[in-house]
């Protein structure tokens, strides 16, 4: 049996499926006409970022599981997927705690200016500690909507800091909540009103969950962060507020298009800290999460699970 790699995973993610009798193919491009004749014959393929869009299915006849490095699966053909019965195997929780550890980095850095200090300091600036102001945490509002793996891991960070946390989902359970110190919001209005830090770890619906009302509607020095998916949020909006001050900065680590285009509101705004979809991208969560999808692939192609 023959696995195609559509991006590269960790050698670990290899082994398994070696040892377990199928065949690692490693794809030297996402090209169309390069894939073709890889995915011919293959009975498995395993993805990333790129996803698995109509024409990839079209290319795979004999496919039987796809594997997500993640667990976004927005770019993958989903309904092919289910109408040709092809099981989907994604990651969660594989790369939670990096990614909680990134929101938590994004939160500081925006916070206290850690990268315009730095910047500043290369140029020699020394004079730049006498014109910036940074933002104490402790005694702060983290508003996080969205509850799971993430926020679960990111939430105990930040009330080590001295922050409250405030939580918006739709699964949550208050009492639980409150019994681990948290507390639970009436709904996204009440978390944007109280939320001194905006933490976004839920998945994107139609509409941005912060289109150009909701960041409105943010507190008046408010500091976002974006780990979930760059869908969550209007980025001509987000821009926007932060060139008029209205919000003291934001911290992105996901994008609506990615890599972002030549042509994106975001370059060069005030107090904005980007970093290129790199939140689960250390050693231990990519040696998990390749691990855990070569496993899911295995499991699915034996009829397991």
């Amino acid at each position: 049996m023959k696995c195609v790699i559509l991006q590269p995973i960790d050698r670990r993610g290899l082994d398994i499926l070696t040892e377990g009798g199928v065949e690692p193919v490693l794809a030297p491009s996402t090209d169309l006409e390069v894939l073709a004749p890889l995915l011919a014959g293959a009975e498995a393929a395993i993805t990333r970022n790129w996803g698995f869009p109509p024409a990839a299915f079209d290319l795979a006849p004999a496919l039987r599981v796809l594997g997500v490095h993640g667990t976004g699966t927005d770019r993958v053909a989903m309904d092919i997927a289910r109408a040709r019965g092809i099981p989907v195997v994604t990651t969660p929780g594989a790369n939670a705690q990096s990614v909680a550890e990134h929101a938590l980095g994004l939160m500081l850095a925006v916070a206290r200016g850690i990268p315009v200090s730095d910047r500043a300091m290369q140029a020699g600036d020394y004079d730049f500690r006498e014109r910036f102001r940074g933002v104490e945490l402790s005694g702060l509002c983290l508003g996080l909507w969205g509850w799971g793996k993430i926020s679960q891991l990111f939430a105990p960070m930040a009330r080590a800091l001295g922050m409250r946390v405030l939580v918006q989902s739709t699964h949550a359970d208050p009492a639980a909540l409150a019994a681990e110190g948290y507390e639970m919001a009436r709904d996204v209005g009440d978390l944007l009103a109280r939320s001194d830090v905006l933490s976004l770890h839920g998945r994107p619906g139609p509409i941005p969950v912060l289109g150009p009302a909701e960041i409105a509607a943010m507190r008046p020095g408010a500091i976002l962060v974006n780990t979930g998916r760059g869908a969550l949020v209007d980025e001509a909006a987000l821009a926007e507020a932060l060139r008029a001050g209205r919000i003291f900065g934001a911290g992105l680590d996901v994008f609506t298009r990615e890599p972002l285009p030549d042509d994106s509101p975001l370059y060069d705004c005030p107090r904005l800290i980007m970093t290129p979809h790199v939140g689960g991208s250390t050693e231990a969560a990519l040696i998990r999460t390749a691990s855990t999808v070569a496993r899911g692939v295995l499991a699915a192609l034996r009829g397991q699970g």
